[in-house]
């Protein structure tokens, strides 16, 4: 009777977890390994059988940690509430990070004082937020031989976001476009 309870706890242990990245309990296959205990002491090399009978009296799992040392060690934990744990932190850790989008904003060769100044805000207003600002200067037909009136209102514009944002390089030349990228700066 005692034997048949013991395989239905053992049967019960494995197919309630499922195992994504650390095998457990049967999952193990090696003859002997070195276990620690709930509580983090070591107790020493066993036999996997050992291992197994001693994680299931104190109702907890057999996980394997370290498979590549010699002899692998194994601890015994309650698995679940471990996962949910690890869970729990990447969770935590995912909210505190944050996503930094890169804005574009479009100039033109000749484009007048009122309409750069509206550029102008509408980039600080990305950088305060905490995004980058992708400025681009775009060249119609003949303006491609005036490629130095393109560097200067980029060189214009990135005086004017100077308080909010720092540049990553100088302009770069990508066909018919000349861009350059501003960081916001971090308070």
């Amino acid at each position: 009777m005692r034997d048949f309870l013991y395989a239905f706890f053992v049967f019960r242990r494995c197919t309630t977890i499922s195992t994504k990245d650390l095998p457990i309990n049967d999952d193990i296959k090696c003859k002997e390994v070195r276990v620690i205990g709930a509580d983090g002491e070591q107790l020493g090399i066993m036999e996997l059988n050992q291992a197994k009978e001693y994680a299931y009296n104190r109702d907890l799992d057999l996980v394997l940690i370290a498979p590549t040392a010699t002899p692998p060690v194994c601890r015994a934990m309650d698995y679940g509430k471990y996962c949910f744990e690890r869970d729990k932190k990447e969770k935590e850790a995912r909210k505190k990070q944050q996503i930094v989008k890169v804005k574009e904003v479009q100039l033109s060769c000749r484009i007048d004082v009122h309409d750069f100044e509206t550029r102008v805000n509408q980039a600080r207003k990305f950088l305060t937020g905490g995004d980058k600002v992708r400025a681009i200067v775009r060249f119609k037909g003949r303006e491609m031989a005036h490629m130095n009136l393109g560097q200067d209102i980029l060189m214009r514009f990135k005086d004017a976001c100077a308080g909010v944002g720092n540049t990553e390089k100088a302009p770069i030349v990508e066909g018919r476009f000349m861009s350059i990228i501003i960081n916001p700066v971090k308070q």
